[in-house]
């Protein structure tokens, strides 16, 4: 098994840790109301998915 000569130190390793980025969720604009919203998601403006009405406006808040 492979073992390490060396310890790294902890700039190394957080240098390295640093491009550990999350990536920012991409919305979409629904294409009924043009609200943004998550893809693959019910609109929460106008409660459609996929071109047809799936919860209500009341439900919706």
């Amino acid at each position: 098994m492979a073992v390490p000569k060396r310890k790294h130190s902890k700039k190394r390793t957080r240098t390295r840790r640093a491009q550990w980025k999350i990536a920012a969720v991409g919305t979409h604009s629904c294409p009924q109301c043009h609200a943004p919203k998550l893809p693959h998601r019910v609109c929460q403006s106008c409660g459609t998915y996929n071109g047809r009405k799936v919860i209500g406006i009341s439900d919706a808040e």
